[in-house]
This record gives C-alpha cells, structure tokens and sequence, in this order.
C-alpha cells in the first residue's frame, strides 16, 4: 500500500506564504550590565585560576622576615598584594610613626588592631594643629603594652594623667624621648614614678615647668636603679632635673645642651652622691654655665672615658688639668674653645701626662703650640682619630710633628688652620696607619698636594676643601647645628616660629661644631662595633 507524499494546499488569494518574523526582545541597560559584568567574572576567575601564587608557600615568618629589609613604602605597597600579606605586614611591624593629631583618636582602635606587634612608637604633630590627648595616650598605652621606646613630639595637649598611664601600662618601657610638651614637671614625675624599666630619657623645650607657684624638682622616681642615659635639651629650669641627676645610681651617660641654669652646684652634688662608686662614663657639655668648679667635681668620677666640652668659657686650663689627673680613662675628648684661650698648653700636656688610653682627640678653637702637641705624639700611643680646627698658631712645623711622631693615627681632620703644601707633604711618609685625611678650609693648601699625596700613597684617602677655602671667609663661628636624624623635623618647625627665634636669642644656636661632629660621628660609629662604645 503506497503512500504519497503530502502536499500544503496552496494558501487562499491575497494571503503571504511567508510566516512573519518577530523582532528579538529589546535588552534594557541593567540587562546588559548584568550580562557584562558576568562575562569580566568568568574572565577574571580564569584569569586567577591560570596565575600561581608562590608566595602561599612561603611561611608566615619567612614572610615577615623578607619585610624587615624593605623600606617603609614598600611594606605599604606589599600589604595591599593580598589579605594575607596585609595580615602579616602588620604583624610583623614593630616601628610606627603617626601623625598624632586630634583626628587620630576615633581610629586608635582599628589601627591598633593591626600593628599589634609595636615595640616602638613615635607621636608627632605639627605646631599648627591640635595634638593627640589623654585620652589617646591611654588608648595607646593599654593596647599596646610591649612598647619598649615612646617618642613625643609636638603633643601639647598630653597632661600628667596621660603620663602616669604612659608609664603605669607599659611596664617595658625602657626608652622615651620627648619635645616641645606642655606636661611639664607633674607630667614627668607622674611617669617617672611609675616606669620602673626606663633605662634612657631624653627631654628636650620642656614646657609647663613653672606654670604657677613654686617650681616642681624632678626626680627619678621608680627608675632610679634602671636609668643609665639622660639628655637635656634646651630647657630653662635646667636646674630642676637635679634630683633625677642625682638619684639616678647607674647613670652612665650624661648630656647638658643649651641649658639655663647654674650647673656648677648639680656636678658637685652629683660627685658628692657618686664619689666613692661612680658609674658616669660620659660627659657631654655644650653651652652651659659651667666653671672649674664644675669640672673639679666632675674629677671625681673616676671612671670617666668619654668628655666633651663645647663653648663653654668659664673653663680654664685649671679645671681640665684636675679632669686629666683623677679621670685616667679618657678615652675621647672634644674641647671648643670658643676663641677665649682659656685652655692652651697647660691643660694639653696634662692631657697628654695622664691619659695615655686616649683614642679621640679634638680641638676647635684652641692654640696649642708644638710643644703640647709633641706631648700628645709621644705620650697618647693609642691615638687613632685626631681634629685640629679653628687654630692660629697650628702651621707646618706642628702637623710635620704629628705626621712623624702619631704612629697609630688613622684619621686626621684639619679646618681652618695656617697649614701649607708643605705641611700635608709630610704625611706621605709619616702615619703609616693613616687611612684617611681631610683638609678644609685652609687657605694655602692647593689641590696639587692632595694629587700628589695620593700618588704616593694610594690606599690614603684624601679629601680637600680647596674651593670652599678661597670662597668662604674665616671666622670665629663655625658651621650650623646639625641635629640628629630624630629631631631634623621637629627642630626645622621650630626654627620657623617665634619660639625658635627665641631659643636662638637665648642660646646662640647660629655656631656649632657641625663639620667636626659629623665628621667623627661616622669615624666613632665604624668603631664602635670593635671597641664597643656606646
């Protein structure tokens, strides 16, 4: 039984065989949106399942260890990799400096839950905003309870209540730093009294000391068995830090910069406290009011190795030679004479008597003749650093005695002296541990002695100021403090202001010893690693 195939029955006139075709639904933006963000998502999942992530087999700690050689901007851009880095970076983290003013306050919290791991802590505002308050510091005090160092700088709303939290909640403080505070005395002793571990303090603008009524002594409180290291900075009542001076039993550096006050009476009473078990080693006096007197008790500490003495023109050559004769120790000196000769020959020589484990030696201002320098060669075996600076009467024959006679010598400084070509020659066959030597500002040494020099001794380092020498006039001042890294902000806000200009009225901060200290700053840190200094 056969089938044929079927067949349409044509359509009636006047209607189409075409069926009509619907247009595609219209897709609205959101549609499109959607379906876009969609596709980037799938891409964007390939995408990560295609890259490796070597860190994540890198352990935490390798991780954290790998942060500690990347500088500060770095370890933000690496935080922001994955959570995991951000996690670790903040943990890791034991230095934070924050801008500590008002606005800080609501974010404590937050920023703290973070860096959980800070040891030190460094607070600094600006003179033109509104500083963290108590309430900050206490915030920070309870979450952060590790802290080993504290800096403050600039946090004028700070009172004593926040202090005496500083000190009562962080039980391993052991260093703390501040300036240009309004806490003043009942800030300080509220701290004191409670920080039991603090082992260095560093004050410097204190405010606040004699706000009203008699002015409040300092004393040291519960860290009088741990204090070793105490810095004053350009305080007023310089004198009222006396009883924390005194009390502190195992101090062993002390520094007085720009301090008024009469200090003459505290170096006695500290001498008379520490006569028989001095532990002082080093002494730093710049720009204060300090006599024979004074030094005479300093005498007295007779494990005394490190002195400086910077512009300070009530000592003679009679206070230095008691020093010289008592303290046998000495191993670094600095004198600035101040242009008063003062302190000449006598005081050289007995320098050069006694203290036979000398090792630094500088002398800014001072005109010593070949004889005190002689005695210097001969009897200071171990003299490795020597400065002459600011000197009349140091010429050619005085450097040729230091060039034949300084055996161990290894790095000379000369600024400002009547030293010529002939003078410098000498070292090309004297000081055979010489390693470096730098000439500046000496007017009749030309650039042809330094090439010279070099060529016959080529592991010498020789570094000479020839233009600077014909361009810049000799005087009596020297170049402009240069301040540690910590305070370079802090100090360039307050040279800005009118309590800056005061300071400078009151203690002649446009001479320093800039050049000279740099200079043997970077000598004395290369050794200290050997010797162990401080």
């Amino acid at each position: 039984m056969g089938q044929t195939p079927s067949s349409h029955a044509p359509p009636p006139a006047g209607v189409s065989n075409h069926r009509p075709v619907s247009p595609p639904p219209s897709s609205s933006p959101a549609t499109s949106e959607i379906h876009s963000c969609k596709h980037s998502q799938e891409e964007s999942d390939e995408l990560s399942d295609s890259i490796i992530d070597y860190s994540s087999e890198i352990p935490d700690d390798c991780l954290a260890l790998i942060f500690q050689f990347v500088t500060s901007g770095d370890r933000k851009r690496c935080s922001l990799v994955s959570k995991r880095w951000l996690l670790v970076e903040g943990q890791s983290r034991h230095r934070l400096t924050l801008n500590a003013q008002s606005e800080l306050l609501p974010i404590i919290p937050s920023l703290l839950s973070r860096y959980d791991s800070v040891t030190k802590l460094s607070l600094r505002c600006d003179r033109r905003s509104v500083s963290l308050n108590d309430a900050g510091l206490i915030q920070i005090s309870l979450r952060c309870r590790n802290l080993t160092r504290v800096k403050l700088r600039g946090c004028r709303e700070i009172t004593e209540l926040g202090m005496a939290a500083l000190g009562n909640n962080c039980k391993k403080l052991k260093k703390f730093s501040c300036g240009s505070c309004n806490f003043g005395a009942k800030g300080l002793n509220a701290f004191l009294d409670n920080c039991s571990s603090l082992e260095e303090l560093s004050v410097k603008r204190l405010r606040g000391i004699d706000d009203g009524g008699a002015p409040e002594p300092i004393g040291p409180g519960a860290s009088d068995s741990s204090l070793r290291y105490i810095v004053l900075k350009e305080l007023y009542n310089g004198q009222l830090f006396g009883p924390l001076i005194c009390g502190a039993k195992k101090l062993k550096t002390l520094k007085l910069i720009r301090c008024l006050g009469d200090w003459d009476r505290i170096l006695e009473t500290i001498s008379d406290f520490n006569s028989s078990d001095s532990s002082l080693v080093e002494v730093h006096l710049e720009r204060v009011q300090v006599s024979d007197i004074g030094l005479s008790a300093l005498s007295k500490c007779a494990n005394l190795e490190i002195l400086h003495m910077i512009k300070t023109p009530d000592c003679t050559n009679t206070g230095v030679m008691e020093v010289a004769e008592r303290c046998k120790l000495l191993r670094k000196v600095h004198i600035d004479g101040w242009k008063t000769n003062r302190i000449g020959n006598e005081g050289l020589i007995a320098i050069a008597k006694h203290s036979v484990n000398l090792q630094e030696l500088v002398l800014i201002g001072i005109n010593p003749s070949s004889v005190s320098l002689e005695a210097i060669a001969m009897n200071c075996k171990k003299l490795e650093r020597l400065a002459l600076c600011g000197s009349e009467t140091i010429a050619d024959s005085e450097i040729s005695c230091i060039a034949s006679k300084c055996v161990a010598l290894k790095k000379l400084c000369i600024k400002r002296c009547p030293v010529s070509d002939e003078g410098i020659e000498a070292f090309a066959f004297g000081c055979p541990n010489l390693v470096k030597i730098k000439v500046k500002k000496c007017r009749n040494v030309t650039g042809e002695v330094g090439d010279w020099l070099r060529s016959k001794r080529g592991s010498l380092v020789v570094n000479l100021d020839v233009c600077a020498a014909e361009v810049e006039n000799v005087d009596a001042q020297e170049e402009p403090v240069e301040f540690s890294a910590t305070m370079n902000q802090e100090s360039l806000a307050t040279s800005a202001s009118g309590r800056g200009s005061i300071f400078r009225t009151r203690f002649g901060l446009l001479g320093s010893r800039g050049f000279v200290t740099s200079t043997f700053r970077r000598w004395s840190a290369g050794n200290s690693s050997s010797n162990g200094n401080l």
